[in-house]
């Protein structure tokens, strides 16, 4: 079986144990993922199934090459695909066949959720990098600023990767080491622990992990 989903962050909640304790959980729709392409390391060099996120969308919205692979492979017209690994067990995957939540997932299993961040747009070093800026009264002038960039006698010059004002977020971002705390077959829902990167509604990779 593969060992991991396409699916999309549609929000966070919480959740109530018996004993009242209070947990924070996102809610992710994980598939349900159909497999487009097989790999092999006989004739592509690798093991790999292709999955693609069963979703609508429209026939025009796919290229031509795109779109004769879908046919190839008699699946609907996919937005998102994504290799995983997997492992044949008695049943082997097969080309169209399609993966459900909780075929991956069970609870207690441990995850790790990529996603793209959220854009913040151009950002100061208190916020993008969490410097604490001078004091706020008693004649202060240093408030918001990054202080010292660099030496004047040597080198002369701001070293590469020195931290500094910039856009901030919209980037790609891996929450590691997630617990699954229920999965929803009918609705294809899956519920972990803690927060995952992205705003509502974007689409995330979610992988079974071995960190503990």
């Amino acid at each position: 079986m593969v060992d991991g989903l396409i699916g999309i962050k549609v929000g966070m909640t919480q959740l109530f144990e018996e004993d009242g304790t209070v947990i924070p959980v996102t809610v992710i729709k994980a598939g349900p993922c159909v497999v487009v392409q097989k790999k092999l390391k006989d004739t592509d060099g690798y093991d790999a199934v292709q999955l693609g996120l069963v979703e609508f969308i429209r026939p025009g919205r796919i290229n031509k090459p795109r779109t004769g692979s879908f046919k190839k492979a008699g699946v609907p017209p996919c937005r998102i695909l994504r290799e995983f690994s997997f492992e044949d067990g008695e049943q082997p995957l097969k080309v169209g066949d399609q993966i459900l939540v909780n075929q991956v997932f069970q609870p207690n299993d441990k995850v790790a959720v990529a996603g793209t961040s959220k854009g913040r747009g151009f950002a100061g070093m208190v916020k993008r990098h969490h410097f604490r800026g001078g004091a706020a009264t008693h004649g202060s002038m240093f408030h918001r600023a990054p202080g010292s960039i660099g030496a004047s006698a040597f080198p002369s010059r701001v070293l590469p990767g020195m931290r500094a004002a910039g856009h901030m977020g919209d980037r790609r971002a891996t929450a590691q080491n997630l617990s699954v705390v229920r999965v929803q077959e009918r609705e294809n829902l899956l519920v972990v622990k803690g927060a995952v990167p992205g705003r509502n509604g974007g689409y995330v990779v979610i992988r079974r992990t071995k960190h503990e």
